[in-house]
C-alpha cells in the first residue's frame, strides 16, 4: 500500500511542478478555452445548481465561468471545508467578490455567514479539483481526502466534471479503494469521457 501512495506523491508533485511552470499568460488561454468548452457543455447548460470552487494559485480560472453561470442565472455553490467534522459543506453564493474570503489553507471559499447551504441532493453538476487525472477519469488531489468523502454523498446522476490543463493528464493514477473517479474531464484541447 505504501507503494500507491509514493507513486501517488510522486505524480502529485511532478504534476504541480508542470502546471507550476506555465506562465500566467500560457495559464489565461488555456483557462479560455476550457471555459468555451464548458460553455458548450451539455450538462453544464442543463445544470440549475452547479457545485464550483474557486481557483486558487495556478489551477484552471474558473472565476469567468463562475461569472459565466450568474449570467445564466443557475445557483452557484462553492465549497466550504468544515475542518472539524472533515467535511465539505456546499454553500450557495450570490456574489464572487463579497461572499467570499481566504479559508482552509488559504483556498478561498463561502463566508458561512453571508450564504446558505446547499442541499448536496440540489447539485446538478459538480466541479472538482484536482492536481493529476488520467484518461479513466482517476484524480490525484491534494492529499485532503475532503473530496473522495463528499463525492459519494452527490446524487447519482450528478456529472463530476474535473477541469485540467492538458498538462495535468497522466498516463494512469494508482487508485486505491477510497479514491473516487471523476466522469468528465473538460481540458484546453478535448473533453475526456470516462472510459
Amino acid at each position: 500500500m505504501e507503494d500507491v501512495k509514493t507513486k501517488k506523491a510522486d505524480i502529485r508533485k511532478s504534476t504541480l511542478a508542470r502546471r507550476d511552470g506555465l506562465s500566467k499568460k500560457e495559464r489565461t488561454e488555456k483557462s479560455k478555452a476550457i471555459l468555451s468548452r464548458l460553455s458548450e457543455f451539455a450538462n453544464f447548460l442543463e445544470a440549475r445548481t452547479v457545485l464550483f470552487y474557486k481557483s486558487h494559485k495556478s489551477e484552471v480560472d474558473t472565476g469567468p465561468m463562475i461569472r459565466k453561470a450568474f449570467q445564466l442565472e443557475k445557483i452557484v455553490a462553492l465549497p466550504l471545508i468544515d475542518q472539524e467534522k472533515g467535511e465539505i459543506v456546499p454553500l450557495k453564493i450570490y456574489d464572487l467578490k463579497q461572499d467570499i474570503q481566504p479559508g482552509y489553507r488559504g483556498i478561498p471559499e463561502p463566508i458561512r455567514q453571508r450564504c446558505k447551504p446547499i442541499p448536496v441532493e440540489h447539485i446538478n453538476l459538480a466541479i472538482i479539483p484536482g492536481i493529476a487525472f488520467d484518461e479513466r477519469g482517476g484524480r490525484i488531489g491534494y492529499g485532503t481526502g475532503f473530496y473522495d468523502r463528499f463525492i459519494p454523498q452527490l446524487d447519482i446522476t450528478t456529472r463530476k466534471v474535473a477541469l485540467s490543463f492538458e498538462c495535468q493528464i497522466v498516463q494512469q493514477i494508482p487508485m486505491e479503494p477510497h479514491d473516487r473517479y471523476t466522469d468528465i474531464i473538460i481540458t484546453e484541447n478535448r473533453i475526456i469521457y470516462k472510459i
